[in-house]
């Protein structure tokens, strides 16, 4: 799949896939930033990207993240939609700061990683009933 893309600083690299069998692309960060302990922080990641339609670019932290900084994704996963493309829609990294000390995140640094999801857009059909039966309440799967 051929995707466009644009680097707000040219001096660092393309997203990478660092093996054959990897799903994500590793993603940098474009500045160094000092995250405050217990803050929210947005790290520029240095991409444009022109996600194809049918598809997200959904945006997650390295697995190896919060163990190596401490950084965790406060929103669970980033959603990036193919409409944001234009000049200003540089994607950002989403991080929160769960230590008691500042984390710096250095320029060029692996955070995160992105991966092209397909999907698709629903069409609702509202009923009264979709069920006659109810499978149990939040969080019931597998419990007797």
């Amino acid at each position: 799949m051929k995707v466009k893309i644009t680097r707000v600083d040219k001096t660092l690299p393309l997203p990478l896939y660092h093996t054959k069998g990897s799903v994500g692309c590793d993603l940098y960060a474009r500045i160094t930033m000092v995250i405050e302990p217990k803050k929210i922080a947005k790290i520029p990641a240095n991409i444009i990207v022109g996600t194809p339609l049918g598809y997200m670019f959904m945006i997650a932290l390295r697995s190896s993240t919060p163990f190596k900084k401490g950084l965790i994704a406060p929103g669970g996963v980033g959603v990036g939609d193919a409409d944001y493309c234009g000049p200003d829609d540089e994607y950002h990294i989403s991080v929160y700061n769960c230590t008691d000390e500042d984390v710096t995140v250095e320029k060029g640094e692996r955070i995160a990683q992105g991966i092209f999801v397909r999907v698709e857009k629903a069409e609702w059909e509202e009923v009264n009933i979709i069920s006659k039966k109810s499978r149990g309440g939040f969080g019931s799967t597998g419990h007797k």
